[in-house]
């Protein structure tokens, strides 16, 4: 990108790039600080009735606090189902779990759940709603950003349909293959697993009783997330080629190469929409920020679902980055300045290259039938469920509690 006079006066503090879920959430934590925003979405509205697809997500107790303290969880609440209990274990297709395994339990911490399961279509449709209803929020929807420039004071972006947007600061919170980074000509690291995660919902004969299970496999773990009512989202990470085979299958085909991995403790399983496939790797923004940018969520870090943090992680970018902004308001101090900016980088990147490089290892550690490994991973999971003090360190840390807290996650 370079960095040419900008022509028109700012018209917004904040230009956002990307309408997924960071996006929306930090649109509506910086018109809470009092920031005028434009947010440029190059999907529709989400529509409230849309069919399943495929995508749930493990909403740590601090994010559940972030879209509690933008009004967002009130719209919620109702389709989300808690976490009361997490088991982690390895396992082989065909054979009954380690019994050398982990279980995390909420009564074990003060806060209550230490999660919540939502689908995406609910929390789209929530998102939305509160967009539409805060008056320093301008949504443009069905269209993208084809350039953007920066000068000393201000940042622009031109429109697919040609309309040019002027703001103090500019966010990218558009995706792992984010275009508003790659505009900036901030370079990314980052590579593939060889494996792609196969998602979708089921529905079974028993109560789940609010219990994610997440199975290592020798080939990439299974996670079984509990929904409302008796139906769990699947996520199941296969090598490429697997995948492949799995998408290929009709739906009875499909269940039946599911049974031997999923088990019968849920009882008789129905698919409950249709099966969608993503393929995993890591990738990492060498630079969080840039002259009056600003990157959070995927556009920032992407990483392996193997500990559902990936959408907690983006979340936590927003409430930072809303922290910071507020306070540089606050202040007097111009909000796309780089020691304004500066902050926020220092506050996220240790934090995320940490989980995403850990996430990474897990991945590479678990996803194997070494026999060594095997004994090793069991061991240390046995070892963690008999030191309760350490088991709760755990479940601290799977809630988002732990660290340096922004005040939208903090109760």
């Amino acid at each position: 990108m370079t960095q040419t006079p900008n022509p028109l006066p700012p018209s917004h503090d904040a230009l956002i790039v990307g309408g997924g879920l960071a996006g929306p959430a930090l649109a509506l934590a910086l018109a809470q600080a009092g920031l005028t925003v434009a947010l440029i979405d190059a999907r529709p509205p989400a529509d409230p009735g849309a069919r399943i697809d495929g995508r749930s997500y493990a909403l740590a107790l601090a994010s559940r606090r972030l879209l509690a303290n933008l009004g967002v969880w009130s719209r919620l609440a109702n389709h989300a189902q808690p976490m009361l209990s997490i088991k982690v274990a390895d396992g082989r297709p065909g054979e009954a779990p380690s019994p050398l395994h982990l279980a995390f339990d909420h009564a074990e911490i003060e806060e209550g759940p230490m999660g919540h399961m939502v689908e995406d279509r609910h929390l789209r449709a929530a998102l939305d709603a509160a967009l539409a209803q805060e008056p320093r929020i301008a949504t443009y929807h069905g269209t993208t950003v084809v350039a953007q420039e920066t000068d000393a004071s201000s940042a622009s972006v031109t429109l697919a349909d040609g309309r040019t947007l002027a703001g103090r600061l500019l966010v990218g919170a558009d995706g792992r293959e984010s275009g508003t980074a790659r505009r900036a000509g901030i370079a990314r690291m980052k590579w593939g697993y060889g494996q792609t995660a196969v998602t979708c919902t089921v529905a079974h004969d028993k109560p789940h009783r609010g219990t994610a299970f997440q199975l290592f496999l020798p080939s990439g773990p299974l996670a079984i997330l509990p929904l409302t009512g008796n139906r769990s989202s699947i996520v199941w990470s296969e090598t490429d080629d697997r995948a492949r085979a799995l998408m290929a299958m009709d739906d009875a085909t499909f269940l039946a190469a599911l049974r031997p991995v999923f088990g019968s403790f849920l009882g008789a399983l129905a698919l409950d929409g249709p099966r969608f496939a993503y393929p995993l790797g890591l990738t990492l923004a060498r630079h969080f920020t840039g002259p009056r940018l600003a990157l959070v969520g995927d556009a920032a870090h992407g990483m392996h679902p193997i500990a559902g943090q990936g959408l907690n992680a983006g979340l936590k970018d927003v409430a930072a980055l809303a922290d910071v902004l507020a306070e540089a308001r606050a202040r007097g101090e111009d909000i796309g300045s780089a020691p304004v900016l500066g902050r926020y980088a220092r506050w996220r990147r240790f934090d995320t290259a940490t989980l995403a490089f850990a996430t990474d290892g897990f991945n590479r550690l678990f996803s194997n039938d070494s026999r060594p490994l095997r004994l090793a991973r069991d061991l240390g999971l046995g070892l963690v469920n008999r030191l309760p003090p350490l088991r709760r360190a755990f479940i601290r840390e799977a809630a988002g509690l732990t660290g340096d807290l922004p005040s939208l996650m903090r109760s």
